[in-house]
């Protein structure tokens, strides 16, 4: 039994750094770009344009259709036969990335047109084009309508980062399976790893707490 205890400890810090430098890190970094991606993606979706909306309906399709798992494959396992070798974290980074884009999309074009007409029509009443009145009056409001939606992505984002070990990324599952491999200690370090999670998630669901009290201003009433 002090064994166990002593294995714990041991592996506690570890495991945090491979949280810190792995998991949060490769979280962060692919929910930015995705969120990027997906903003884009969502303006194309509501263009008039119908090429520019098929292509983003496209997108959206094919990443909502297929498993992360089979794209992360793909960008690493898959990319060097056609000549493209890419890094494992670079991949990782795309992959997720990626995924992001297509469901935050989504949301965020539903966020979008949850915002009252009223809101558009006061924009050009008082001499606004239609980029502006986007950010300035539509994109903070739908802003506040997203977080919650968005904030349960980004919580899945670090949960399945955990797949990046699969393709040699290290972070916290990774971390975690070298010491259990080399301890045989499996249940032990797994379940230490799942808390390190379940932490993590919880600081994440305080933090969106925080964030939609403080858009909560933007918000028309």
């Amino acid at each position: 039994m002090s064994s166990d205890w002593e294995l714990l400890f041991l592996s506690f810090g570890p495991l945090v750094w491979g949280a810190v430098s792995g998991t949060v890190l490769l979280s962060l970094a692919s929910f930015a770009i995705g969120l990027v991606l997906a903003l884009g993606v969502a303006l194309l979706r509501l263009s008039k344009n119908r090429l520019l909306s098929g292509i983003a309906r496209f997108y959206i399709s094919v990443i909502r259709g297929t498993p992360l798992l089979v794209q992360l494959f793909v960008i690493f396992y898959g990319m060097p036969s056609i000549g493209l070798v890419i890094d494992p974290w670079p991949s990782a980074i795309i992959a997720f990335s990626l995924n992001v884009g297509g469901y935050a999309a989504e949301v965020i074009r539903a966020a979008i047109l949850s915002v009252p007409k009223g809101q558009w029509e006061a924009g050009y009443t008082i001499g606004m084009s239609h980029g502006t009145t986007l950010r300035r009056l539509i994109l903070p409001q739908a802003a506040r309508v997203s977080v919650p939606p968005l904030s349960n992505t980004f919580i899945s984002l670090v949960k399945d980062s955990s797949l990046a070990s699969l393709i040699l990324v290290t972070e916290l599952f990774r971390v975690a399976e070298e010491i259990a491999s080399f301890s045989t200690k499996f249940m032990l370090v797994y379940l230490e790893a799942a808390l390190i999670y379940w932490v993590i998630c919880i600081v994440l669901a305080g933090g969106q707490g925080m964030l939609e009290k403080k858009l909560d201003r933007y918000v028309a009433t």
